[in-house]
């Protein structure tokens, strides 16, 4: 087992205080007695095996390239790409391993087939916020074929059904990377495809996932006549008995779309609507499937910021708060890239060019390091908005780092 030297055991117990996650805590996703990571963290600049960075890193949510391993955010460390896959999949292997291990037990081992390739699309989705979608674009694209080539080979339909719903929902995360790489045609055709697949899986809950993403992304990209169109497709497909984690979620897509066709008062409303059902959700420790990340009053919070930004209200930004940074997503490194323009934007329309282009630096700065195509033409859209023979210096340095910028 190949082994790396460096510091790095600090690394991950400074991240860990950080998350307030326990030794136990680590130690039992990935596999380790406590002692073992208190070994781990006090091990000095001795050898340290890749395999455990690598889960220490995917549990924690950290880049691989802080802990010793193949430098994903940059991109051109020189290592060998089948390494860099290799050590992806490892890193998803121990992010899903919680999940396999609630997975029923089976007679056949292909009734569990659908399930762990669902788990494994998790775990891969997982991973997108801590590493490019450059980088994880070959792995997922890899594992969606490994889930077609099962479905073509499945006998009997309720296994078809099964890994149809495990298809959509790889293609679905094949969409997602896609629109952050700023490829709005290639999401498209990923997310059509994860729509068919959803509907052959005979799920509708699944379907209104499929179709609500895609009109996220509609309204992201100014399309807010078709998000309105798709949101209202998704509502149709889970009928008057829709989950209550759905009506929140839709609420929140369809204010952005509103948000971006310009009409404050139905965005409002929409809002409303969205934070009233997040208020009736009940307790839960997982979100519920397909969601992966929990949907609750604090996401909408973040909708309404996004919302203001949309709209140019900077009351709807900072709202009842000075700052809005206080609900910014923390985990997910390109979602905070893309609070942090918003509220950056609320900043500008109050007149604050300073704090403005100090919150969009950072942003840009994560864009570049991700490798995030849509945080970077999120950044060139907030510059689009300021306009002056003679710009402060701030506004200039953020054109220098944007200036010949392709990603």
């Amino acid at each position: 087992m190949r082994r790396v030297r460096g510091d790095y055991g600090r690394v991950i117990r400074l991240a860990r205080v950080e998350r307030r996650i326990s030794q136990a805590q680590l130690g039992g996703a990935c596999g380790l007695t406590q002692s073992a990571v208190s070994r781990l963290e006090s091990r000095g600049r001795g050898p340290y095996t890749m395999e455990i960075l690598a889960r220490a890193a995917a549990y924690l949510g950290i880049p691989p390239g802080l802990v010793g391993l193949a430098d994903t955010a940059a991109g051109k460390d020189g290592s060998d790409p089948v390494e860099r896959r290799g050590l992806l999949a490892g890193a998803a292997a121990v992010v899903v391993a919680p999940a396999l291990a609630v997975l029923p037990a089976a007679a056949d081992a292909d009734d569990d087939r659908g399930a762990m390739l669902r788990a494994t699309t998790t775990a891969l989705r997982r991973l997108d916020g801590t590493m490019p979608s450059r980088q994880l674009s070959d792995v997922v694209l890899a594992h969606l074929r490994l889930v077609q080539a099962a479905a073509r080979e499945a006998e009997g339909g309720e296994r078809r059904v099964r890994l149809a719903a495990a298809g959509s929902e790889a293609a679905g995360l094949a969409g997602w990377l896609s629109w952050d790489m700023a490829d709005h045609g290639s999401a498209r055709t990923w997310y059509g495809a994860a729509i068919k697949a959803a509907r052959r899986s005979g799920d509708p809950l699944l379907a209104a996932y499929q179709i609500g993403s895609l009109a996220q992304m509609e309204a992201d990209t100014g399309n807010a006549a078709q998000a309105l169109r798709l949101i209202r497709s998704a509502r149709q497909q889970l009928g008057a008995n829709a989950p209550v984690v759905a009506d929140a979620w839709l609420s929140a897509v369809e204010a952005q779309a509103y948000a971006t066709a310009g009409d404050e008062r139905l965005c409002d409303r929409a809002l409303t609507r969205s934070r009233a059902a997040a208020r009736r959700m009940p307790g839960q420790d997982a979100p519920p499937w397909p969601w992966v990340f929990a949907f609750d009053e604090r996401k909408v919070d973040i909708c309404r910021i996004s919302c203001g930004a949309r709209l140019r209200l900077a009351s709807w930004v900072f709202g009842a708060r000075d700052d809005g940074a206080a609900v910014m997503p923390t985990a997910h490194a390109k979602q905070r890239a893309l609070a942090q323009l918003d509220v950056a934007t609320g900043h500008f329309v109050a007149g604050h060019v300073e704090a403005a282009y100090t919150l969009a630096t950072q942003a840009v700065e994560t864009g570049l390091r991700y490798r995030s195509g849509r945080v970077v033409e999120r950044a060139r859209g907030f510059r689009r908005a300021y306009s002056s023979a003679t710009p402060p210096r701030i506004v200039r340095e953020f054109d220098d780092r944007l200036h010949d910028v392709y990603m």
